[in-house]
């Protein structure tokens, strides 16, 4: 249930012993931050909600390790300065921070910022870093503030360049050599970053930008070429990952060539030495281009059923949205019509003579059951038509899976009789050839190891029957990773969409009765 304005949002000094980031700092940090009033009853009441919060400080607390912060998935804002931090960790699980501080600390490297993909203010002055790294995630970075650390090359910040949002950077106090010519340590960074306004806190105005780019063109033309260059490759290094991925996601990768074929006869040592028998390379030849038609047909078919069973998952959350957000308009009218009765229904109790109020009373509580019970209906209502949604969405599914596996399963159904009669027409070859051999008519040219092998029947064909199977064996893996990767993938993705489906219908009801219990607490306050 969404909050109203009536509901309760639960969103220093230096010791001398160091300490670490423990539950009991949380709940007083929470306590200190967001309880007011009525919200402070509740927190104490059903327990402090973590998750909930979205600020969060701690400073000059003598902290020593960043630690238990996992809890604290909604927090956008979170102060760590002035504490005794060594290193950044621990903040894999805040994927909501926007705005950090680890300013005045001892940390002498950048890292564990990689999850922080919504970052946009970091301020790490007051520390002993002397690299600018592992900053590549932090796309959304507007504001640096580095200043006062032991950054000693100007070219290390050029490594900010890629920030293309960052508009406001502080290293002052860095022991950087071109500081000490401020004219050209200003030119140098301005020139460098374009779409920098702030500098140390003085603002690039449009005389520094066209001295900057005066004395630097060449150099940023280069560099932009080259930027250019790196860019249009990790473009080109994402489309193939893409197309990998997709081809992964269709269960088909790596079959759209020859790799099944290489795969079959890459390790087949003792097929190798019949390569020198007449009509084997033709034979070769002609099975590896049957079996890469076989490959290339069951790879089109398994991109053309991804592309169906794509479209069927975006069309199924498309309408689980709708439903869902139609629900919630439903609630939400009930919600506010209720409210603007309860309001005035209250006002009524207020100012009820005393033996009226018991019957008012009643009323309140009344319309409130009321209210539990129809917005109960509602959600009721959703989730029958969610399972029987889900129902039918699993069948389609299950329908597509089933079929492409079918499809597939008859591919290589092929494939192995192609390597049967492939297997024939070599024994053909070998037994003409052990014929030939034990009449003494080999050719001269014949290897000594073949005519070695020749010499002996039994081991010709067992050689023949272990590469056979061998063969059949890759071909009958290739097949059981396919249909089982199909399976697991449908499995999972129905499961998923089940428990989430019961965490969000757990979590309404739980809202309803807590939303319910907090009105009928907000009336026995009124009387």
């Amino acid at each position: 249930m969404s909050a109203t304005k009536e509901t309760p949002n639960i969103s220093g000094y230096h010791d001398k012993t160091a300490i670490y980031i423990d539950e009991e700092i949380l709940q007083e940090a929470v306590l200190e931050q967001s309880l007011k009033d009525e919200a402070e009853r509740i927190v104490k009441q059903e327990g402090i909600g973590f998750n909930q919060a979205h600020r969060l400080s701690l400073e000059y607390r003598n902290i020593k390790k960043i630690d238990h912060l996992w809890k604290f998935s909604s927090l956008t804002k979170l102060n760590l300065n002035n504490n005794f931090i060594k290193k950044i960790e621990g903040l894999d699980h805040l994927v909501n921070l926007t705005w950090l501080n680890l300013s005045f600390n001892n940390i002498k490297k950048i890292e564990g910022l990689n999850g922080l993909l919504k970052l946009e203010v970091l301020n790490l002055s007051n520390n002993r870093i002397s690299l600018i790294e592992n900053m590549d995630s932090l796309m959304e970075l507007t504001i640096l503030c580095i200043a006062n650390n032991k950054l000693q090359q100007l070219n290390n910040v050029v490594y900010l360049r890629k920030f293309k949002k960052l508009f406001t950077l502080n290293i002052d106090g860095n022991p950087i050599p071109e500081e000490n010519d401020e004219e050209k340590y200003t030119l140098f960074l301005a020139a460098y970053f374009q779409q920098l306004k702030y500098l140390n806190n003085i603002f690039l105005n449009e005389d520094i930008r066209n001295r900057a780019s005066a004395k630097y063109n060449l150099d940023i033309e280069e560099m932009n070429q080259g930027e250019l260059q790196a860019q249009q490759a990790a473009e080109e290094k994402r489309k193939q990952e893409a197309i990998l991925q997709m081809h992964e996601d269709a269960f088909v990768e790596q079959l759209n060539g020859d790799y099944l074929y290489t795969n079959i006869i890459q390790n087949d040592a003792e097929l190798k030495k019949l390569h020198c028998l007449p009509g084997v390379d033709e034979l070769l030849e002609a099975f590896e281009h049957q079996l890469v038609d076989l490959c290339n047909q069951l790879f089109e078919v398994g991109l053309t059923e991804f592309k169906r069973r794509d479209a069927e998952v975006d069309s199924f959350f498309s309408r689980l949205n709708v439903d869902v957000t139609d629900n919630q308009s439903r609630a939400s009218k009930v919600l506010a019509d209720f409210q603007m009765e309860h309001k005035q229904r209250t006002v009524d109790l207020q100012e009820a003579p005393e033996d009226e109020k018991k019957s008012k009373m009643d009323i309140c509580l009344k319309e409130i059951d009321v209210l539990c019970y129809n917005l109960m209906a509602i959600e009721f209502q959703l989730y029958s038509y969610l399972e029987e949604t889900i129902k039918k969405f699993d069948n389609n599914i299950s329908e597509m899976t089933g079929s492409f596996s079918e499809t597939a399963q008859g591919i290589f159904v092929h494939c192995r009789e192609l390597e049967d009669s492939h297997h024939q027409k070599i024994t053909q070859i070998a037994v003409t050839t052990l014929e030939v051999v034990a009449k003494g008519e080999a050719e001269d040219d014949l290897p000594d190891d073949v005519r070695m092998l020749f010499l002996d029947k039994n081991t010709v064909m067992d050689t023949l029957a272990a590469s056979h199977d061998n063969h059949l064996q890759t071909i009958n893996d290739r097949e059981t990773q396919l249909v089982t990767r199909a399976e697991a993938w449908k499995v999972a993705l129905i499961k998923g969409i089940e428990d989430s489906e019961l965490k969000r219908n757990r979590m309404r009801i739980a809202d309803i009765h807590r939303y319910a219990d907090y009105l009928r607490v907000q009336l026995k306050e009124l009387t």
